[in-house]
């Protein structure tokens, strides 16, 4: 899902979704530009395209970079240090990733190739409007210890089966399994359950640590996804919760008012979420302080229902 930056401005909006279009557009260009007779025709068109490209991306990195002061994380409100922390930030080096391509082919001798390959990167640009890779990345965050520990026993595993698979097959087919680092690219293919078919054991006691291996694999790759599934689905509760809380801070006088609205869909757009979900979370919210959810006022109360 892709969206805005948190604001309600329409002018806003307008150059967030033109920045959308533009760098779907960018990235479309480069894998256009790949295909031979393509660049050959349209070549001239697409070098104009990424001309104008760098010139608005370049545009909108320097207004950025001259705003940063007025974000409200206080790191950023020196007007020299402040810029610079916010230059180091992740979505400012990944701004600057997309233009610093153009500017090395000037200043620098260099592969062109790989300045077109490097183009692409540009589609990063789209994290920066989408919830849907805010909420990823702080669910990286969030789990990065147990990601770290999963990655580590997959190296040690792969390591080990490697070493061992080199120990088993080197002398029966002493071209494929020529060494430990070579080994290492079965023991990946194997693990991951792709099983390529360029390196296969010969040996009873290689197909034997091969079928291990492969079992292995099925639970080291699921090991990850479901770290990442509940990581997400706690990412989600978090934030949900988050704006119950605003929600019930906004109900404290008993009634929201359109400020107290806007601030809410602000929240909302900060914390990813999607409409149906806040509005869940606001009609059980409005529902325990009796308060109306179309007026924002409060309900009259219903007189108890008489004895039976």
């Amino acid at each position: 899902m892709l969206g805005g930056e948190g604001h309600e401005d329409p002018w806003v909006k307008l150059v967030d979704r033109f920045l959308i279009v533009l760098i779907v557009a960018n990235v479309g260009a480069v894998v256009a530009e790949s295909v031979e007779q393509l660049s050959i025709v349209h070549g001239p068109v697409f070098h104009a395209f990424d001309f104008a490209s760098v010139i608005v991306f370049s545009i909108e990195y320097m207004l950025r970079l001259w705003t940063a002061v007025e974000l409200p994380d206080p790191r950023f409100k020196h007007p020299l240090w402040g810029r610079l922390r916010w230059a180091m930030s992740a979505m400012a080096l990944i701004d600057l990733l997309a233009v610093l391509p153009f500017y090395l082919g000037i200043l620098v001798e260099i592969d062109l190739r790989a300045l077109r390959v490097l183009r692409v990167m540009r589609v990063f640009k789209l994290s920066r409007y989408s919830m849907a890779m805010n909420v990823m990345a702080a669910v990286a965050r969030q789990e990065s210890r147990v990601i770290g520990a999963t990655l580590f026993v997959m190296m040690v595993v792969t390591v080990l089966t490697s070493s061992v698979m080199y120990s088993l097959e080197h002398h029966a087919q002493p071209h494929v399994f020529s060494d430990i680092p070579s080994s290492m690219w079965w023991a990946i293919v194997t693990l991951t359950t792709l099983g390529y078919g360029d390196m296969v054991p010969v040996t009873p006691l290689g197909r034997v640590l091969g079928g291990l291996t492969a079992v292995l694999g099925v639970g080291m790759i699921a090991l990850p996804a479901g770290v990442l599934a509940s990581g997400f689905s706690e990412q989600m509760r978090i934030r949900r919760e988050e704006y119950r809380e605003a929600v019930d801070k906004a109900l404290e006088d008993g009634r929201i008012t359109k400020r107290e609205r806007r601030a809410l869909e602000e929240a909302r757009l900060e914390l990813g979420l999607s409409e149906e979900e806040a509005v869940q979370v606001l009609h059980a919210a409005v529902k325990d302080h009796r308060i109306c959810p179309h007026c924002g006022k409060a309900a009259p109360q219903l007189p108890p229902d008489p004895p039976t």
